[in-house]
């Protein structure tokens, strides 16, 4: 088979959560367990941090990564979903798997886990693992990809746990509180491995205190001790801040909800700061390269200058809180947003934080799950939204840009998947 090929295959001989939704998810680590004593156990064999949360866990993972890096470690990197090529989940220094390696996996063990009728993501873990292993990586960060206790990530055993924060999402899997919630991600706590919270409430914060006493692991609450003092918008992009383990530095990632991120970041390198001999100049070196180091992509991510166009990937109410008000402080002629959300999301809650004076371009993703865009403006009009029922990403997008002038701001986002159409088109 072919690289294309074989993606395909992938897609379609294991259920997709992307794709399809609730029918991919698995509970229990059975075939996770089955596929890692295959291959020998191949997370045993390098140094593991573990990454769960709601949100920003995509820009903690990448971020550790980068710093891990320009510290002198070869690190493996492990996040999903990807949003143009399958291979951006599996990434050496920032470097993806070859797709010739993607297409022997399939392959040499297709006659092993066809039995097993895996998941997607059952299959990608131990790729993603056994990949690791054969590169001999120092350390590898590995990003939760559903909630946490019966996640097929959640078989290692890490020097540090790291939950990023908690809101309401998948909760047909989760559960319908945010205690409920924290349950599910507090299952990557593990016996005597130190766990940082980057940030609790009420509701959360006993779930994970009780869960760490239990196994007797060292809990670091990140909002008790910020280490991050404020930030300011950088006209070439991204933020400069302050930290009081660092001094002054700058972060590639421009969004506002980044400072919360950077504060759980800090508190997690005091951890790991001297098992990896991590200096100021690394920290500097891979906050400033993000993107570079890692292939980070859709946070805040300008496209386009005159008019001035941004991507994110906030797609759900925890996310759109921060993205909200930073879209709404833009200063700009007008201020134009292409719009579309999957089935599974709270859009009305969404919706009712967007802003009044926007022009709206509803798009659907090419995602299965995707709302129809028809629907989604349906929705906008009844939160006294003004906008054009446009399709596809692509024809949104076009559409925003022929109106747009100079002086003006389009927004691009809603959904992971929304960025990645957007991202798919040549010419950006």
């Amino acid at each position: 088979m072919t690289y294309k090929e074989t993606v395909n295959y992938l897609f379609n001989v294991a259920p997709v959560f992307e794709h399809v939704g609730a029918s991919a998810y698995k509970e229990g680590l059975e075939n996770t367990q089955a596929l890692d004593k295959h291959f020998g156990f191949p997370h045993r064999c390098y140094k593991t941090i573990h990454i769960a949360g709601t949100n920003g866990k995509g820009s903690c993972s990448h971020s550790i990564a980068a710093i891990l890096q320009s510290a002198g470690w070869k690190v493996g990197l492990y996040t999903s979903p990807h949003l143009v090529d399958f291979r951006e989940r599996i990434r050496v220094n920032g470097v993806p798997i070859p797709e010739k390696r993607v297409v022997d996996f399939v392959e040499q063990e297709r006659k092993f886990f066809e039995p097993l009728h895996p998941s997607f993501f059952e299959l990608t873990t131990a790729l993603a693992f056994l990949y690791f292993k054969e590169q001999k990586v120092d350390v590898a960060v590995i990003e939760v990809g559903l909630g946490g206790r019966l996640d097929c990530t959640n078989i290692i055993s890490p020097e540090l746990s790291i939950i990023t924060n908690i809101s309401f999402d998948h909760t047909q899997f989760l559960g319908n509180t945010l205690a409920k919630i924290a349950g599910e991600k507090a299952g990557i706590i593990k016996p005597h491995i130190p766990v940082v919270i980057g940030e609790d409430v009420a509701e959360t914060r006993p779930v994970f205190e009780s869960k760490a006493q239990q196994l007797q692991a060292p809990i670091t609450f990140a909002q008790d001790n910020p280490v991050v003092s404020g930030f300011e918008f950088c006209p070439q992009g991204g933020l400069d801040f302050n930290s009081s383990d660092y001094g002054r530095l700058h972060c590639e990632l421009g969004g506002s909800y980044q400072e919360k991120n950077l504060n759980t970041i800090f508190t997690a390198l005091r951890k790991i700061e001297l098992e990896f001999n991590i200096t100021a100049e690394a920290v500097s070196q891979g906050l400033s390269h993000v993107c570079e180091l890692t292939g980070l992509r859709g946070r805040w991510e300008p496209l386009h200058h005159h008019p001035h166009v941004v991507c994110d990937t906030g797609h759900n109410a925890g996310g759109w809180q921060y993205l909200s008000k930073q879209i709404k402080a833009q200063h700009c002629a007008t201020l134009r947003i292409v719009f579309g959300m999957v089935d599974d999301k709270d859009i009305s809650t969404v919706m009712e934080m967007l802003p009044k004076n926007a022009v709206y371009y509803w798009a659907q993703a090419t995602s299965k799950r995707a709302f129809p865009s028809d629907k989604v403006a349906e929705i906008g009009k009844a939160h006294g939204l003004t906008g054009t029922n446009c399709g596809s990403v692509e024809e949104a997008y076009r559409h925003a840009m022929t109106e747009a002038s100079p002086d003006d701001f389009i927004f691009v986002g809603g959904s992971s998947y929304i960025v990645a159409d957007l991202l798919a088109i040549k010419n950006i």
